[in-house]
């Protein structure tokens, strides 16, 4: 089950600094059967939205401190909860400050005062539209395979430049096979902190990346961004999945296998392989063309020694 759905209804986050209005809201949505958690400031909202990963925010304009234009962008700047779709409440009804809720990244605008059923509709209309928005992996939290080939369809249909990167543990068997599947999925979740590092220090215009699954994960950025996105990525994965090792491990470099046969093979720590894919240097027909590249590229850095960042350099038009 994704981690923003229960087993009764979509969560929904609701954030008001009039009790009132998001008691009232919250009560209305849980009677539609939707499960609802509220926020009365965009400090509280902004927590909320990293920790609960809501199906869908409505927050208000209006609110003292963060308002509700802020919190929208700072939801909007972070991977992580970028997915989120966002109906702005307020009470300015003028087509201008609807137009700028729309540009900093709402999906819709519902004008105080408003009818309930009014509401609900806009409510379910927007889960509705945001179903790829919410196809995301159940250990990392991230988009999954759906999401982020929408992601590379959007890019080649706006004409810009772009890159899609491939990116995968080596030897991650190994760490199931010493420790535990357990142990596994934290180097995974690992990783998933090293990319949202290396995307957020590197900075606008957002880069996305997504989990397609196992230890893969892909990053479509400008390809400008691509050298300090994998530098930034390798060397905090290095450090971070060196701490996952058990001491005696991490000290002689390798773990120890014991085979079906009862023979023990040694495995070196794990590294990244990373190919990439540039539009700058060749015409994609569709996204799954792109991704296939890509991989392609992933498994000729695979032949090389650590970590390792192949770039498919093959013009065709």
């Amino acid at each position: 089950m994704p981690p923003n759905s229960t087993a009764t209804g979509d969560l929904i986050l609701v954030v008001d600094d009039d009790v009132d209005i998001a008691t009232f809201v919250r009560i209305n949505l849980e009677q539609q059967g939707y499960q609802v958690v509220t926020a009365h400031n965009g400090i509280e909202a902004l927590s909320l939205i990293e920790e609960r990963k809501p199906a869908l925010a409505i927050i208000d304009w209006m609110m003292p401190g963060l308002d509700g234009l802020q919190v929208t962008r700072r939801v909007r700047s972070n991977p992580l909860t970028a997915p989120i779709p966002i109906i702005l409440l307020t009470a300015r009804g003028q087509a201008a400050h609807k137009v700028m809720g729309l540009d900093v990244g709402a999906d819709d605008y519902v004008v105080k005062p408003f009818d309930t059923l009014e509401l609900v509709a806009r409510v379910r209309s927007t889960l509705r539209r945001n179903q790829d928005y919410r196809d995301v992996s159940p250990l990392t939290g991230l988009p999954g395979n759906n999401r982020i080939l929408r992601e590379i369809t959007e890019r080649m249909r706006s004409g810009s430049d772009y890159a899609v990167c491939h990116i995968d543990i080596d030897r991650f068997k190994s760490v199931n096979d010493a420790y535990d599947i357990a142990r596994g999925d934290l180097f995974i979740i690992s990783l998933s902190k090293s990319l949202h590092r290396a995307v957020t220090q590197v900075g606008p215009p957002p880069a996305f990346f997504g989990h397609v699954g196992g230890d893969d994960f892909v990053v479509v950025s400008n390809p400008d961004q691509v050298r300090l996105i994998t530098e930034l990525t390798v060397l905090d994965f290095q450090d971070a999945s060196d701490a996952l090792y058990d001491e005696q491990d991490r000290i002689r470099g390798y773990v120890e296998v014991t085979m079906r046969n009862g023979t023990v093979q040694q495995a070196n720590l794990v590294t990244l392989s990373i190919g990439v894919a540039l539009s700058t240097v060749r015409h994609y027909r569709d996204a799954h063309d792109a991704i296939a590249v890509a991989s392609e590229m992933k498994s000729v850095a695979k032949k090389h020694p650590g970590s390792y960042v192949a770039l498919d350099r093959r013009s065709r038009t």
